[in-house]
């Protein structure tokens, strides 16, 4: 129970490794705000999860959103937070040639902005409680894929941003960040099976990770037990980044 009187946010976390994570997050004790854009789902993942959780819409890419979350959690919700968790995101393909400005600026926006505008609301109160944030980034901060400008460069823009934070803040509050590979997970339910198959082959493990996998990584950089990690960026790959590129 390592998460015993503990309060936790994740955004993105009504689907995939949101989801896992609210619900490791859960089993270790924590009180959990389960945060998404689709407030819908959140809601019912909350339900499934109990009384210890709640569920909140929120669009990470809207500043306005965040100070009225900071307010509901002072006012209403759970209180200040010790683990926060930013895993929201979104995603265009397309070579940045391509792509469109208004695509280009909302994935920046949330795969990006909303790690500060979540840091600028959310910060003072995880000061107050020595907490952790754990940002989920991608190996698309260290490797390149075809057609992913934006969400490689919001990604490695992460994982900067952790670094930094750490040196600012790092006496205060720790950040963390993990790297996910190919996850099985929603986003590639309309991906055929020759080409899952072939990203599983990447990877020096053979094969996909679970959405659990990540979560349990999370977990351990958001306790105690990770209490002298800070500023790092933890894989979460698979080995896919080991030998196969």
């Amino acid at each position: 129970m390592r998460f015993d009187g503990k309060n936790a946010l994740v955004t993105g976390g009504a689907h995939g490794i949101g989801a896992a994570t609210c619900r490791r997050l859960v089993a270790e004790g924590a009180t959990i705000v389960v945060a998404d854009i689709d407030g819908e789902s959140a809601a019912r993942l909350a339900a499934e999860l109990g009384p210890a959780a709640t569920g909140y819409g929120l669009d990470v890419a809207d500043p306005a959103a965040w100070d009225r979350l900071g307010r509901w959690l002072a006012d209403e919700g759970p209180g200040p937070l010790d683990v926060l968790v930013t895993n929201a995101y979104t995603l265009t393909v397309q070579p940045a040639m391509e792509l469109a400005l208004a695509d280009w600026d909302r994935q920046i926006a949330v795969d990006l902005s909303s790690v500060y505008y979540a840091v600028r609301t959310l910060g003072p109160m995880l000061i107050a409680r020595s907490g952790a944030v754990v940002c989920v980034s991608s190996v698309h901060a260290v490797v390149g894929y075809r057609g992913h400008p934006a969400y490689a460069a919001a990604k490695g823009a992460i994982t900067a941003l952790v670094r930094q934070l750490a040196a600012d803040y790092g006496h205060q509050v720790r950040f963390n960040a993990v790297l996910p590979g190919a996850i099985d997970t929603r986003a590639w339910d309309g991906v055929d099976q020759e080409e899952r198959d072939r990203h599983a082959a990447l990877a020096a493990a053979g094969r996909m990770g679970q959405p659990e996998e990540v979560a349990a990584a999370i977990a351990f950089l958001a306790s105690q037990e990770a209490s002298y990690i800070c500023g790092a960026s933890l894989l979460v790959d698979g080995g896919l980044t080991t030998s196969k590129f």
